[in-house]
C-alpha cells in the first residue's frame, strides 16, 4: 500500500514536470529576458510552502550570477517592504494565484511601480491579472491523495524556477570559472583554483645565483623551507632548481660537497606550469613526475612563482 501511494505521488509529479514543458511559451522567453536586463535584484516571494520554494530558487540564481533574495510577503505588507528597490525585480508564487498577502504584496507593488511576474496555475487569478508577466504552472491536481498539501504544485515550481536560473544564467554568459568564484569554499569552486592563485611569489621565492655557495644554498632553502631552491640569472630567469635530494645525492658522491656552486649542483631548467592553469592541472603534473614543486613560469620571461604540493593540499584538493 506505501509502495502504492508513493509510486502515485512520484507520477503525479513528474507529470507535473513534464506538462511544463507543454506550457513553456513566449510569455518564458520574456521572463527570461526582463530578468537578465534587470538593473537590480530578482526578489522572490511566496507564502507557505511556496515561500519555501522560493528561497531555494533565490539561492540558485544568487549562485549563478544573479543577485537575488527572498521576501516574506506577510513581512513585506509589515515593514519589510522597504528592501524592494524601484529597479527590482519581485516574482511572486503561489498555486492558486489568490493568496491574501500576496495579492495585498501586489497592491503594493503596483503603487511603488515595481515590475512582478507572477507563478501560478490559475491565469484567471487576481495575482495573474495583476502582475506585468504570468507563467502558468498547469497544476491541476496535488500529488496529495486528497489534493490538498502543496506538492505537485510545489515541485512544478521548483523546477520551472530552475529552468529559468539556468536560462537566465545562460543568457548572461556565465561561466564556470564565474561559478568557482562564487564558490570558494566549496570543492566545485577548487576545481577551477588557477596557479597563480596558490603559488608562492615575490619574496617566498626561494632563489639563489648561478655563482652561489652550497652554504648559502642550503640557508635559503632552510630559510624559505620548501624542499628546494631555484637558480635564477640577473633578470630573474630560471637557471635551474636544487632539491633537498640534489644535496643528499651531492653529500654521498663528493667528497668536498660544500666546495661547489650553485650552478655545479643544480639540475638545468624545472618542471613548468603557466600561472594561469588549473590547480588541477598542477595537481596531476606533480603526480606524472613524481615531484613536490612546480616552477610557474610565462613563456621566456622572468620566473613568476613556485607552487609545492603542500599548497594543493592545505586547499583540499586531494
Amino acid at each position: 500500500m506505501s509502495r502504492e501511494i508513493a509510486r502515485q505521488v512520484l507520477a503525479t509529479e513528474a507529470e507535473a514536470i513534464r506538462n511544463l514543458m507543454d506550457h513553456l511559451d513566449g510569455s518564458f522567453d520574456r521572463a527570461v529576458e526582463m530578468i537578465a536586463s534587470c538593473p537590480g535584484r530578482v526578489v522572490w516571494t511566496g507564502m507557505g510552502k511556496s515561500g519555501i520554494i522560493c528561497r531555494k530558487i533565490a539561492a540558485t540564481m544568487s549562485s549563478t550570477g544573479t543577485p537575488s533574495l527572498f521576501m516574506h510577503p506577510a513581512e513585506a505588507i509589515h515593514g519589510d517592504l522597504g528592501m524592494v528597490k524601484p529597479d527590482d525585480l519581485v516574482v511572486a508564487v503561489s498555486q492558486s494565484g489568490t493568496t491574501d498577502e500576496v495579492i495585498e504584496l501586489l497592491r503594493m507593488l503596483k503603487r511603488l511601480g515595481v515590475c512582478l511576474i507572477a507563478m501560478t496555475s490559475n491565469p484567471a487569478s487576481p495575482l495573474a491579472q495583476g502582475a506585468d508577466l504570468h507563467l502558468d504552472l498547469g497544476v491541476r491536481r496535488e500529488a496529495c491523495p486528497w489534493n490538498l498539501a502543496p506538492t505537485a504544485s510545489t515541485t512544478a515550481s521548483l523546477a520551472l524556477g530552475d529552468a529559468l536560473a539556468m536560462a537566465v544564467a545562460v543568457r548572461k554568459g556565465f561561466r564556470e570559472e564565474d561559478f568557482a568564484r562564487l564558490h570558494p569554499g566549496g570543492r566545485l569552486g577548487k576545481r577551477f583554483l588557477k596557479v597563480r592563485e596558490l603559488m608562492h611569489a615575490g619574496e617566498a621565492v626561494p632563489r639563489v645565483e648561478a655563482s652561489a655557495a652550497m652554504k648559502d644554498v642550503i640557508y635559503e632553502m632552510s630559510r624559505k623551507a620548501l624542499g628546494m631552491t631555484t637558480v635564477q640569472d640577473g633578470s630573474g630567469r630560471l637557471l635551474g632548481v636544487i632539491t633537498d635530494g640534489d644535496l643528499r645525492r651531492l653529500m654521498e658522491r663528493d667528497p668536498d660537497p660544500m666546495a661547489r656552486s650553485a650552478a655545479e649542483v643544480m639540475h638545468a631548467g624545472g618542471v613548468c606550469i603557466g600561472p594561469d592553469e588549473l590547480a588541477t592541472a598542477a595537481l596531476k603534473l606533480l603526480e606524472e613526475r613524481r615531484i613536490t614543486s612546480l616552477m610557474v613560469c610565462d613563456g621566456d620571461g622572468p620566473l613568476q612563482g613556485v607552487l609545492h604540493l603542500h599548497d594543493l593540499w592545505g586547499v583540499g584538493l586531494f
